[in-house]
């Protein structure tokens, strides 16, 4: 009995200590991996306590390893867009302008229901008053109603266009907004950034306001 009192505490101290260390992230938000990972290391940990014939630090190897593969795949999804957007997968538009994409309902295996509900929850009254309805790469629905149209709402296929990303210009966004990189650097300067390569972010929404993050700005 105070093998199993010992164990069961060993192991939830060490799960604790293992989600801690693969960093805070809503349960919405998990990706795939993180939640293969994280049933991984429950029947692990559960099949340890168990077994009193086992080894009670035997399941730490497989945990760790369970650790490292989870930690390379967050980094490598940091640096590679393509690898991010291929094991985590992308949003999808549902609504678009107040029009409902069936192409991409049918692709999401999302139905009418799923998207009343959800607006139900959000306090949407009718779908008309939806602008933009995304389905976030976590299964939630990110819904945006009608505010009044801008001159680049039309030029966006979405709600945020992102220009710039680890300091590379995205150039399909600009192909999308029918502009070219100088008018891109031209418009950071009237913002005081001189560099393309020193904005860590930046991006442009429908409402044609501008988000730019400095790189290591403090």
């Amino acid at each position: 009995m105070l093998m199993l009192i010992f164990r069961t505490f060993f192991y939830y101290v060490i799960v604790v200590i293992i989600f801690r260390l693969m960093g805070k992230r809503e349960v919405g938000e998990l990706s795939l991996l993180d939640i293969v990972v994280y049933i991984m290391i429950a029947e692990i940990a559960v099949l340890t306590i168990e077994d009193l014939d086992i080894f009670f630090g035997y399941g730490l190897i497989p945990m760790i390893v369970l650790l490292l593969i989870q930690r390379l795949t967050a980094w490598i999804s940091l640096k590679s867009p393509l690898f991010r957007t291929w094991f985590e997968g992308k949003p999808s538009i549902i609504i678009a302008q107040g029009k409902i994409d069936e192409y991409q309902m049918k692709k999401n295996r999302f139905n009418f229901d799923d998207l009343l509900q959800q607006l139900r929850e959000n306090g949407t009254e009718s779908i008309k008053d939806v602008s933009y309805a995304i389905l976030e790469p976590s299964g939630k629905l990110s819904i945006i109603e009608r505010v009044n149209q801008s001159k680049i709402q039309g030029k966006i296929n979405g709600l945020v266009l992102p220009l710039v990303v680890d300091g590379r210009v995205q150039d399909k966004a600009l192909t999308e907004l029918g502009e070219s990189e100088a008018w891109l650097l031209a418009e950071l300067k009237k913002r005081g950034y001189d560099k393309i390569n020193e904005v860590s972010f930046c991006s442009i929404d429908v409402n044609d306001e501008w988000y730019v993050d400095k790189k290591n700005e403090k």
